[in-house]
């Protein structure tokens, strides 16, 4: 972890670049402070754009990010064919075109084909998890040889939710059960990371990087929404770099 960015640990290809970023080094202030990324959580508009260009010099990026207006669901788009945005996971095979997801206690997933010529990323809270978007993300990129790397989330330790969320994945899968801790009062622990590798391994996608984190526990390096409510968002991005 440097100081402003995670850089993922995982065999990808040299020519696959990914970072998932902290909330420090930016300019917004108060529940924003300081690298908020989301331009819908009610931050200043100048702060954020300050935020992105300053991402875009740090990580030295070969674009602007193709950033999602994110719903939940399991859309996938190519993110340098689509006008639509409304979607929770991106692709691509082109050089230079930046998949990025925002999140605050939501699990993103970075994918990458073991040649690097494909990438993805997808957005995975418990609804796009449920409605199937890892499915859907990797189904788009057209091969079973594939890694996968979870970034940070909340963690099993602090994800409380009822009874109904439960139910519902256990009604997918019986394995998903494995993810519920019961904790009381028709309340259940949820292990976000569990429930991917769940679904990965069921879809054959056994190189599995990452996780481990807990957004809503530290407060100096993440966002998180279900600890602060008003509160910024960070980025986890990935592409590839142009071949010289």
């Amino acid at each position: 972890m440097s100081e402003f960015w995670i850089e993922p640990e995982w065999p990808a290809p040299s020519a696959v670049r990914a970072a998932s970023t902290l909330r420090r080094g930016g300019v917004s202030t108060g529940s924003y402070q300081s690298l908020n990324l989301g331009a819908h959580v009610g931050d200043e508009p100048r702060r954020v754009v300050e935020n992105r260009r300053r991402l875009r010099g740090t990580l030295k990026l070969p674009g602007e990010p193709v950033w999602l207006n994110q719903v939940h669901g399991n859309a996938v788009i190519r993110a340098e064919a689509s006008s639509e945005r409304n979607a929770d996971a991106a692709f691509t095979d082109r050089p230079g075109v930046v998949c990025a997801v925002m999140t605050a206690d939501c699990l993103p997933i970075l994918l990458c084909s073991e040649d690097g010529d494909r990438v993805a990323a997808a957005h995975a809270g418990w609804k796009g998890l449920a409605a199937g978007v890892i499915e859907a993300a990797v189904k788009s990129l057209g091969t079973d040889r594939l890694m996968a790397w979870l970034g940070p989330a909340i963690g099993p330790e602090t994800f409380e939710v009822g009874r109904e969320v439960r139910e519902t994945f256990v009604g997918k899968r019986t394995a998903f059960a494995a993810a519920f801790r019961e904790k009381g009062d028709g309340k259940w622990l949820a292990d976000l990371y569990r429930l991917a590798r769940i679904v990965l391994n069921d879809i054959g996608v056994s190189a599995i990087y990452g996780g481990g984190y807990c957004t809503f526990s530290n407060a100096d390096d993440f966002f998180s929404y279900r600890r602060d409510r008003v509160t910024g968002r960070m980025a986890t991005l990935i592409w590839r770099e142009h071949q010289t």
